[in-house]
């Protein structure tokens, strides 16, 4: 069954452009032309993957980044200007899976489209099972999943997972922040260590029992972070 993708931007030519070239690639493709149009592809069909321009009119499409995310589980990829730095890196922070830099090539978006895909997909796949146990989670590295306890699956955003990651893979490792942006952040050259703590903040509310009172990723003053609990490995 083929993925679904909605292109979100207020561009013609663009909305069109993307249509004809993933439809070829053999994709449906839904268009929406502002943030309340979206919403209404969203309430109607089941989609796979959002991509969505950052400036939209309206509501521009870093605020709909976070209601999306705090409702549902869908692939975001947002679309930028190379000028808006700032809004890529808060983006991320928001809940984006990744992020584009206008202008691209249409065989790029295909390439991050199919790579979101199989990440998406991925806690299905049986195929490579090494993972890290640590205060009852798992964390699945080849197959980019997280269960919870109890076993259910919780969602990470790429940049969560790298991070994650690199946390578990090196247990009571302290760590700088340059070296936690080598470590996540290959491809995006305009983090800054806000981006570290951003995402760091947001794996405490996931994995800490008190957030406030962190007892897995402990933060060392003057230097970094480092991962406290005790890991196990498997596979």
């Amino acid at each position: 069954m083929a993925a679904t993708i909605a292109i979100t931007d207020d561009d013609a030519v663009t909305r069109e452009t993307l249509k004809s070239y993933l439809t070829d690639e053999g994709f449906d493709v839904l268009l929406a032309r502002s943030a309340e149009e979206l919403k209404d592809l969203l309430a109607a069909a089941s989609v796979d993957v959002v991509l969505l321009d950052i400036r939209l009119p309206r509501q521009d499409g870093l605020t709909l980044t976070r209601e999306l995310r705090a409702v549902s589980e869908i692939g975001i990829i947002l679309v930028s200007s190379r000028a808006e730095k700032l809004d890529r890196i808060i983006g991320l922070e928001m809940g984006a899976d990744d992020y584009i830099a206008k202008p691209f090539e249409p065989r790029e978006i295909l390439a991050r489209v199919r790579n979101l895909l199989r990440r998406l997909k991925a806690p299905g796949d049986q195929r490579d099972d090494r993972k890290r146990c640590f205060s009852g989670w798992t964390l699945w590295l080849d197959r980019m999943r997280l269960t919870d306890p109890q076993g259910n699956p919780v969602r990470l955003t790429g940049a969560e997972f790298e991070l994650l990651s690199t946390f578990v893979c090196n247990p009571g490792r302290v760590m700088n922040r340059d070296y936690l942006l080598t470590a996540t952040t290959r491809r995006k050259t305009d983090a800054t260590d806000r981006t570290i703590d951003s995402l760091v903040r947001r794996l405490r509310r996931l994995i800490e029992t008190d957030p406030a009172d962190p007892r897995l990723i402990v933060t060392v003053h003057g230097t970094g972070y480092l991962f406290a609990g005790d890991v196990t490995q498997d596979g």
